[in-house]
């Protein structure tokens, strides 16, 4: 059984997770109106994964017998300088997240819930990856400076993501 207190953090991430997925369509705008459309796939990829992520979780509260209590989800801040600026904020909001779900794995040790304990794993698994993979850009465009040519050929490599449902395994 979940706790009240494992219940209330769970759908809190819910939350996170949507709004990341706003956060991330506010950066797909931005590089769209940029003309950077490999940068705006990019993000719209991370987009749909992060609803994938809030899904995962609502859907194991629901296999839990667990209330699901969605929340208002917030306007994310929409003021980019740069496509650098961009991604600090990006691996800024991914420590974030995985802060918060680490959280998750310590308040379900705590309340003696080995299985959100054991659930949660995926996430900060995940969360290495996501930071990893902001980390990446930052450092090429860190690398690359103001060469547009470079800019160009990163956004070309950024328009091949595709989009592959995340399921939890």
């Amino acid at each position: 059984m979940i706790s009240d207190k494992v219940k209330n953090i769970l759908n809190e991430q819910i939350n996170k997770e949507f709004y990341s997925a706003y956060l991330y369509l506010a950066m797909s705008a931005y590089f769209d109106d940029m003309g950077l459309y490999g940068f705006a796939n990019w993000t719209k990829v991370q987009a749909k994964e992060e609803v994938d992520h809030g899904m995962i979780i609502f859907d194991y509260m629901i296999d839990r017998d667990t209330k699901v209590q969605l929340k208002q989800i917030d306007v994310p801040d929409m003021n980019f300088t740069s496509p650098l600026q961009v991604f600090e904020k990006i691996l800024d909001h991914e420590l974030y997240v995985t802060s918060s779900i680490e959280s998750i794995a310590n308040l379900s040790m705590d309340e003696c819930d080995l299985a959100t304990r054991n659930f949660i794993n995926w996430y900060l698994k995940e969360q290495v990856e996501e930071e990893k993979n902001a980390r990446d850009i930052i450092t090429s465009l860190k690398l690359f400076g103001d060469e547009k040519a470079s800019l160009y050929l990163l956004n070309d490599e950024l328009a091949k993501r595709e989009y592959h449902k995340h399921e939890y395994d």
